[in-house]
């Protein structure tokens, strides 16, 4: 069978790079496929960067030839895999030996063996995956589909080329990649494949948790992130890798009382802030917004259940998990401080706050500002439409106060105009904790509207109250 992939492709770019390789393959007596996504995609008209080129031989010397081709200086390579990675106009470029990998039991490296092209598409993920397509000229469009994958696309069916449990054994991290192509694809996972993952769920702990992480993330990253959650939920992975999330599962009654499932809600704020962010990290912050709730749930007489302190107990926990996940320190900041103040906007939504608490949020929040009000949105998932439109009418008015005090004030990125070393001068102090209890003094009274966020309205404040500032920091004592 051929298919006239370089036809189907619509990336000129591709196709000009695609030609050119298959002529090197040739050239050199070196049968060369393109394979996996990049086919998968093309037949699916989906854009793609992507060009995974399989080769029956030495896949690190074929990626020298194609460098030198292409006057490409950078190659970098795992010679221990027989792959490389190539840099070339905007195209991520992987070359790869035909292989076979194998995971030992406790391994999170896998054993490679270099092998023929059938045997090397046998060992992929997903038949929508083992297609590959000749390039070289003489053989350009050979078109191989051992485990009708083809079909399965037009099927829209997720499913392993052999035996599921062997092929998520052998790599566990396929199955958190099922759960992901299923959801940015919108494609059903075939049942003999989804009883492989949750048969084969507790062998995920030898996955790192930073290829997790990368997963999690493109899950995050599709039109219906739900849809991965939910089926992490129902396989198993998701109570080993974040509990944390699991643990929001269920009702409880009490006297009658139910509280709502945090983990249904959960799922329908990651879903509602899809429609405010493309933003991956944002929608990680929802994911984890409510993980405090289980550890602060009480139910008082009279009130029913009440969550009290569970933002702080949520940022506290997601630092630990942030780490885990080998998370940017910066990115770590930014979710625990998204989930330490999603409770704030709502509390400041009402004619009789002052300016001041505006003020104390917009600086708490800084440029995450927007980001917190799109989180909060999101947030509101009640069936009860008089309910919605309250809550998001609350919100429109917290949003036009913070745009009304940040024009009179200039608060973003805010700190004392007066700074750190002409506080020495004038307090004839020298560098130490006391200057940053003068700064943080006087960045108070600014947030309280007592004194104009300017320069010289600040340094005459600081001369005027020069004694009555240390006074009143020496009480605090």
């Amino acid at each position: 069978m051929k298919i006239d992939i370089i036809k189907l492709i619509n990336n000129n770019k591709l196709k000009e790079i695609i030609i050119e390789i298959g002529k090197i393959g040739e050239q050199n007596d070196m049968p060369v496929y393109i394979v996996g996504g990049v086919i998968r995609d093309t037949l699916l008209n989906r854009p793609t960067s992507d060009l995974d080129i399989l080769v029956v031989g030495d896949g690190i010397k074929f990626a020298d030839m194609i460098a030198k081709q292409f006057s490409i200086k950078t190659v970098i390579k795992y010679k221990k895999f027989g792959t490389a990675m190539i840099p070339l106009n905007g195209i991520n470029l992987e070359i790869t030996s035909a292989r076979k990998e194998v995971y030992k039991h406790d391994s999170r490296k896998p054993e490679i063996t270099y092998t023929e092209l059938n045997e090397d598409l046998r060992r992929r993920d997903f038949t929508i995956n083992s297609m590959a397509v000749d390039i070289r000229p003489s053989f350009l469009g050979d078109f191989y589909d051992p485990f009708d994958g083809i079909q399965d696309l037009k099927q829209k069916i997720i499913r392993t080329p052999l035996d599921a449990e062997t092929t998520f054994f052998d790599d566990p991290l396929r199955m958190l990649r099922a759960i992901r192509f299923s959801t940015q694809f919108n494609y059903n996972i075939d049942k003999n494949t989804f009883d492989g993952i949750i048969n084969t769920s507790k062998r995920i702990n030898i996955i790192s948790l930073e290829r997790i992480r990368d997963e999690l993330l493109k899950i995050l990253s599709s039109p219906k992130p739900s849809t991965g959650l939910l089926l992490m939920e129902q396989s198993g992975l998701m109570q080993i890798l974040f509990p944390e999330i699991s643990e929001l599962n269920g009702v409880e009654n009490k006297n009658g009382h139910f509280h709502k499932d945090v983990f249904k809600h959960t799922l329908e704020v990651v879903d509602n802030i899809t429609e405010y962010t493309n933003n991956p990290i944002l929608r990680l912050a929802a994911l984890f917004h409510d993980i405090g709730k289980p550890s602060t749930k009480y139910y008082r007489k009279g009130t029913g259940w009440t969550y009290y302190g569970h933002e702080d107990v949520g940022a506290k926990m997601f630092e630990s998990i942030g780490r885990k996940l080998k998370l940017s320190t910066k990115t770590i900041k930014y979710i625990v401080k998204l989930i330490k103040l999603h409770l704030r906007p709502i509390a400041i939504a009402s004619d009789t706050i002052t300016d001041s608490a505006v003020r104390r949020l917009m600086v708490e929040a800084d440029d995450d500002i927007d980001d917190l009000l799109s989180l909060c949105r999101a947030d509101i998932t009640s069936k009860n439409e008089y309910k919605v439109k309250s809550f998001m009418n609350n919100f429109n008015f917290v949003e036009k106060r913070i745009v009304d005090v940040e024009e009179r004030d200039k608060l973003r990125n805010f700190q004392s105009p007066v700074g750190g070393d002409e506080i020495m001068e004038i307090f004839n102090i020298t560098q130490g904790p006391l200057v940053g209890k003068i700064k943080s003094m006087i960045e108070s009274q600014i947030l309280d509207g007592k004194i104009k966020n300017e320069y010289d309205a600040t340094k005459s404040f600081i001369l005027k109250n020069k004694k009555s500032i240390i006074e009143k920091i020496k009480k605090k004592k």
